[in-house]
């Protein structure tokens, strides 16, 4: 097909897109956030958070390859429950991404840049943005070349974050004691660890968004389950020794009420110029910023297929056969956002809107099973979507009030769309029901005519 898009994603292409997705900018600041709520034992929390995350994978992965097309998770719940579902699906989707793409820009624009350089924030947020709609229109390769490159400088980072808490731990500057240290005057042992596994929660996201390059994979059969459950044990590991170094070289206090938690590891440690791990943090955030950007114009070129957004957003560009008016429009909105928000009230809805995703997906895996799709696609246990779904439904009551009159707004736009498509597609199939009746009907009165001539 000639708007068919590029299959040129590898193994290890897509497994450091899925790495680099979620080692975003999320570790570098909600490392102070989860030991505000859960206390010294920040590693709990983020070991938690990886659990729940890998039981909503499992269902990634095997829809991922039993459907391996854009659109991802709108796809999935179109099939298993219908296009107002799907539809209601994608558009929180589309919101997340394009959500954090601007709180992502926003945060760019911030501390870490002007400590380097003083520039106005809106003009950081603009070249920023054109900038990464640039590189994605360019190509897929091109784009997740340049992940590749960033995403060793955020893990390299994160290792020498790793490396100089076992530096002070290793000269007895550390506090060991802190790692069993759970709880806070707010919540008790248990609620601590559940209130900061929420925020933990967040830092492990990303990697649905993968499942939006499924065109564009050579072999996604093959390439999704080892990439995917590889990433996110890689990210696992890498965020629970974050937690345990920050936690015990940085008083619980100091870490809580910093907005830039592992530079205070790299202040207790000595000989690292602050410059330098402000740089690592600004590609943190470049790179966040441009894979969620591929997500959300992968996921509205995809949806748009399916009739669920405008068609004008399924055209692509002849000569890089990638969907430049979907990014373009999701560029838009996203600079929209990063002009008139801060970054608190950008990022707070996220793990709502996410929420609401993962939970359709894990009940769209178990529908689905009674569907075949590709042959010998990956196949999760039962009980693991089961799980998921669980946690889904267990998290939701643990988002605060606030968020929830926040998210609800976006929730209710989501519910508008569905309603219209569900409306169109009940009328379009009126209208196929009419022509086929009528077409029956034309051609039983033509028949004898039709014989008289042949006599």
């Amino acid at each position: 097909m000639p708007d068919s898009l590029k299959r040129a994603v590898t193994t290890p292409l897509l497994f450091f897109f899925i790495l680099g997705d979620v080692l975003g900018a999320g570790v570098y600041v909600l490392v102070g956030s989860v030991a505000r709520e859960s206390g010294g034992a920040v590693w709990l929390p983020l070991l938690t958070a990886l659990v729940l995350a890998t039981l909503t994978a499992g269902s990634y992965a095997e829809l991922a390859t039993k459907y391996p097309r854009a659109g991802g998770s709108a796809h999935y719940v179109t099939t298993a429950f219908g296009p107002a579902a799907g539809s209601f699906v994608g558009f929180c989707m589309l919101a997340a991404g394009i959500v954090s793409v601007g709180a992502l820009a926003r945060a760019f624009a911030g501390d870490y840049l002007q400590a380097l350089i003083t520039v106005p924030t809106l003009m950081v947020v603009v070249v920023f943005l054109a900038l990464l709609a640039a590189l994605n229109i360019r190509g897929i390769k091109e784009s997740l070349g340049a992940n590749v490159v960033a995403t060793l400088i955020e893990v390299g980072g994160l290792l020498l974050i790793i490396g100089l808490g076992a530096w002070v731990m290793l000269r007895g500057d550390a506090d060991l004691d802190r790692l069993t240290q759970v709880g806070t005057a707010e919540h008790g042992a248990i609620g601590a660890v559940l209130a900061g596994s929420v925020l933990a929660f967040y830092s492990f996201v990303g990697f649905e968004t993968s499942v939006n390059l499924a065109e564009e994979v050579k072999d996604p059969r093959r390439s999704y389950p080892t990439a995917l459950f590889g990433a996110l044990l890689t990210a696992g590991v890498v965020y629970v020794l974050i937690g345990v170094v920050a936690s015990a070289c940085v008083p619980t206090d100091q870490l809580a009420q910093s907005s830039g938690p592992l530079l205070e590891v790299v202040r207790a440690a000595g000989g690292i110029p602050d410059w330098l791990f402000s740089v690592i943090a600004l590609v943190a955030v470049a790179n966040g910023a441009l894979l969620t950007g591929i997500m959300s114009s992968r996921l509205a070129y995809g949806m748009a297929n399916d009739g669920l957004l405008p068609p004008v957003l399924g055209r692509v560009l002849a000569s890089r056969r990638t969907p430049w008016v979907a990014i373009l429009a999701t560029s838009a909105v996203s600079l929209l956002l990063a002009l008139t928000g801060e970054v608190d009230s950008l990022a707070a809805t996220l793990v709502l809107l996410l929420l609401f995703v993962f939970a359709s997906v894990n009940a769209a895996v178990l529908v689905l099973r009674r569907d075949n799709g590709e042959p010998d696609h990956f196949r999760i246990p039962t009980i693991f979507p089961c799980l998921g779904l669980a946690s889904c439904l267990f998290l939701f009551t643990r988002i605060d009030g606030e968020v929830w009159l926040r998210g609800l707004v976006l929730v209710a736009f989501g519910a508008v769309l569905a309603l219209v498509n569900a409306i169109r597609a009940r009328r379009n199939g009126v209208i196929e029901a009419d022509r086929n009746e009528h077409g029956a009907a034309t051609t039983t009165e033509d028949s004898p005519a039709e014989d008289q001539q042949h006599r």
